[in-house]
């Protein structure tokens, strides 16, 4: 009986010690939000009992990439098996190449930190699953990565930035790229397997997105100051249960949308300044039939309280809408004066995309001069694909359920542009005291759309 108790003891202390040890160090935060639609409560991590360790203990040192980009990776390996830790990078200059995330890991940039992200191509290898616009490949690996990871976080005072030595090159897409574009167009219109679609190669220059969540959940982006980016600054794909707050962005190069998110759900944006070359929120949602065999709409996503300084859009969605958008609510919102806007808010798509766009709300927006207007709807987007690359099957996109209320622009060309499809027109869109005080063409534009109502 002795023997029995004493080895009863020792099972017993061993299932203890290794729970606690593998039990990660990491808190769950929930936060509740109001929204014209049911949104679920979000998880994201809390970071403020976890270890926290300086990559100078790993080995970094400042203008040293090599030693840098591996002393980061060791102390995110480190954060990783203990359950959980804060990766500080402190205060000064630190040069590095990609950074990828695991699980149960904050990176955090102390005040004055700035984390310099090599524009050597090479250091963006090996390949990793990724996208381009809406079509999953094998491609760089975003600067800072995230794959198939449960509770990380980017927070602190510091700033992370892109040299943009060899992107802004990359910018002027010549033959190779287009041919390439149409190469992997092809590839996913017929189903080829992800990993046969290879995009790195000597003439694909296909840049990748400084930031993307990929497929992963339980997300914190707080803090932080974003300086330049080689393509979309933002990027969460197939993720769920994301805070993005007090985040500052300033990237002017193309294709430099603030924030995409992409067949994620359960999103929080507010408190941001975007000053974009592109525009500064981009729902997306899939291109055509990768989207299809994904079948993951993005969906609650709440906006505010934000600034935008310039950007092509406000508030856009689409091209890359296939895999549906719906409740969408953007509140109090602000657009500086004299920033460059073509619209406030944005639909977009096109006969190859299918999906649908439903229930967007978005109230209390204040706006200088607007180029355009202040709604845009439009249903026949193709720019330069229309003639690249052929239909390979024909879907139309049903838009219906939006709202606009208490919205003020300075000097618009329409107050709404709905260009509708014969075959599908747009349904049900509703705007109460949407006002600019100058209007410069018609103040509406509309082709095929059911149930339009302006109530001032």
């Amino acid at each position: 009986m002795k023997k029995t108790g004493i080895l009863l003891i020792l099972i017993c202390f061993t299932v203890f010690y290794s729970c606690k040890t593998e039990t990660p160090s990491v808190n769950i935060q929930e936060i509740s939000i109001e929204a014209p639609f049911d949104m679920p409560t979000i998880k994201i991590p809390d970071f403020s009992n976890s270890k926290r360790m300086s990559i100078v203990d790993f080995g970094a040192t400042q203008g040293d990439k090599d030693k840098t980009s591996k002393a980061i990776a060791l102390a995110i390996n480190e954060a990783n098996e203990i359950g959980g830790g804060v990766v500080v990078i402190p205060e000064g200059k630190w040069i590095t190449g990609k950074v990828h995330l695991k699980s149960n890991v904050n990176l955090h940039l102390n005040k004055g930190a700035i984390l310099l992200f090599s524009e050597d191509p090479e250091d963006y290898l090996p390949a990793v699953n990724t996208t381009w616009e809406g079509m999953e490949c094998l491609n760089y690996s975003p600067l800072i990565y995230a794959y198939k990871c449960k509770n990380i976080a980017i927070t602190g005072a510091g700033e992370i930035k892109a040299k943009m030595d060899v992107w802004e090159k990359w910018f002027l897409r010549p033959p190779g790229h287009m041919d390439n574009l149409k190469r992997l167009y092809n590839l996913a219109s017929k189903d080829v397997p992800v990993e046969e679609r290879q995009m790195v190669n000597g003439s694909s220059h296909m840049r990748p997105q400084f930031i993307q969540f990929n497929r992963s959940e339980n997300i914190l982006l707080e803090g932080i100051t974003i300086t330049n980016s080689p393509f979309w600054v933002i990027h969460p794909f197939l993720s769920k249960d994301i805070v993005i707050r007090n985040v500052k962005v300033w990237a002017h190069g193309h294709n430099n949308d603030g924030v995409d998110p992409e067949m994620s759900q359960n999103i929080l944006i507010e408190d941001c300044v975007f000053d974009q070359g592109d525009d500064a929120i981009a729902i997306k949602s899939g291109r055509n039939q990768d989207a299809w065999r994904l079948n993951t709409p993005t969906k609650n996503l709440v906006i505010q309280n934000c600034i935008v300084k310039n950007g092509h859009q406000l508030l856009a969605i689409g091209s890359e809408l296939s895999g549906g958008v719906e409740n969408v609510f953007m509140n109090n919102c602000k657009v500086v004066d004299g920033a460059k806007l073509n619209h406030l808010v944005y639909i977009k798509t096109n006969e190859r995309r299918g999906g649908y766009v439903k229930n967007i709300y978005v109230n209390n927006i204040v706006a200088g001069k607007i180029d355009e207007g202040i709604l845009g709807i439009e249903t026949d987007v193709l720019y330069q694909w229309r003639d690249l690359v052929p239909t390979y099957e024909k879907r139309l996109t049903p838009i219906t359920n939006i709202y606009l209320e208490n919205i003020q622009s300075k000097d618009v060309k329409f107050i709404s542009r709905v260009l509708g499809q014969e075959e599908l027109p747009v349904e049900n869109v509703f705007l109460k005291n949407v006002l600019a005080d100058t209007i410069r063409n018609e103040k509406y534009i509309h082709e095929n759309i059911l149930n339009f109502k302006d109530n001032k």
